[in-house]
């Protein structure tokens, strides 16, 4: 019998925990250890901040479907990963001994890298249910006193839709509201152009998105770098090509949502051999860690280089589809190194990704996600909100009935067939 504990619960670790249940052996144990009992769907975030959600309804508990898969969910926070000695230290001085381990954390949001950064300072976040429900509030609040708004990601973000999203929601809801002429709104990130996303473009995503930008009479610094921000500002430096300060802005701000920097957490940071300098997981083309090959890592926080230099850092993201097809090589690689084979699967690291922008949207797929691609396409239109809406209503349906189907790689096929695409 073999224990393979699975470290984190999010999109990546609970999709992992019942295709790595299915692809044991009988006898072999799955525990999953997580700092809560209950999975969040952060996509749904941005829809939390305007209120189109309420918390419950993102929100899944994962104690029945799990025991109903057969695996062990335990409650709590890792203290650290003991790599040497396989197993997993929790804080209340517990340990966790296993024979594989998969880290599906997610990463730690490195909102202290700037000076008023974050929900403990002056600005929002939709990267986690409790930043979400706060940003409500404070949009609520908001809203009887309108006045500028900023919205972006700073330097060395990796995740670059829901910034986008959440500015075209805020500036849907704000003309439901009859309040739009109130506010003017700024997109501030650190991508060398809007629609560089961290993948150097999808299709005519820099065409789409300007165009939605102009559409909806947003304003938007690239290449910018967040220096501070203040309670009623923020201060921006936008670099040059050749990575001097071009001009330094000062932007006036009554409310703000900017996604930080990801850094590994504090649980593998700085473990030599199983972490880079940002601690990120090193895997392998099997998501398999060369110094620990017991360890394998999943989601975003895996090591990937970006796809080339820019004026202001930016970080790869990891959409949904790619943590998908990671999930399900590492699944048949530990079903293999379980019946005594050589693991044979590779993830495929292709990207789909459907941005709501609350009355319609932008889609696009990439093929492979690092250019050069077979498939570079992006398209936008209602039909992109619908996507995501339905999306939701699927994904946690699948999360709480405990079904492991790969999901987006049928929507990525349907998406090329009906555009007609090969």
């Amino acid at each position: 019998m073999a224990r393979i504990v699975v470290l984190g619960a999010g999109l990546g670790g609970v999709i992992a925990a019942y295709e790595i249940k299915k692809a044991a052996r009988r006898q072999d144990e799955v525990i999953v250890i997580n700092e809560t009992s209950f999975y969040q769907f952060v996509p749904s975030n941005p829809w939390i901040l305007v209120g189109w959600r309420e918390r419950k309804d993102i929100l899944v508990d994962l104690e029945k479907p799990m025991k109903r898969r057969g695996i062990q969910l335990i409650v709590g926070r890792a203290a650290r990963v003991e790599a040497a000695g396989k197993c997993v230290r929790m804080e209340d001085g517990s340990t966790i001994e296993y024979d594989y381990l998969v880290i599906a954390t997610g990463p730690e949001l490195a909102f202290d890298d700037i000076e008023g950064l974050g929900p403990e300072g002056h600005t929002q976040s939709v990267c986690h249910i409790d930043h979400a429900t706060a940003a409500y509030d404070a949009f609520q609040k908001f809203c009887e006193d309108p006045g500028p708004v900023i919205v972006g990601a700073v330097q060395g973000a990796s995740c670059f839709g829901p910034a986008y999203e959440t500015a075209m929601i805020i500036e849907t809801e704000l003309r439901n509201r009859k309040i739009r002429d109130k506010v003017p709104m700024t997109f501030v990130t650190s991508e060398p152009y809007i629609g560089h996303l961290g993948l150097d473009g999808v299709g005519d995503t820099k065409g789409l998105l300007e165009s939605e930008m102009r559409e909806r009479h947003i304003k938007w610094i690239t290449n910018a770098r967040v220096k501070k921000v203040e309670a009623d500002r923020m201060i921006v430096e936008e670099v040059a090509e050749d990575g001097s300060v071009k001009t330094t802005h000062e932007l006036p701000m009554k409310y703000a949502m900017m996604l930080p920097k990801f850094r590994g957490v504090a649980a593998v940071r700085d473990i030599d051999g199983l972490v880079n300098p940002g601690g990120f997981i090193i895997v392998d083309k099997h998501q398999r860690n060369p110094k620990y090959p017991e360890i394998f890592g999943l989601g975003v926080c895996i090591a990937i280089a970006p796809p080339g230099k820019t004026p202001v850092p930016v970080g790869v993201p990891k959409t949904g589809f790619m943590i998908e097809s990671m999930v399900t090589a590492t699944a048949e690689n530990l079903g293999e190194i379980l019946r005594g084979k050589e693991p044979t699967h590779e993830a495929t690291w292709n990207a789909i990704c459907i941005a709501d922008f609350g009355d319609g949207g932008v889609a696009f797929i990439a093929q492979p996600q690092i250019p050069p691609r077979n498939v570079n396409w992006s398209a936008s239109g209602g039909w992109v909100h619908l996507a995501k809406v339905a999306f939701e209503k699927y994904f946690l349906r699948k999360i709480r009935s405990g079904r492991s189907e790969t999901f987006y790689e049928n929507a990525a096929l349907n998406l090329l067939k009906t555009h007609k695409l090969k």
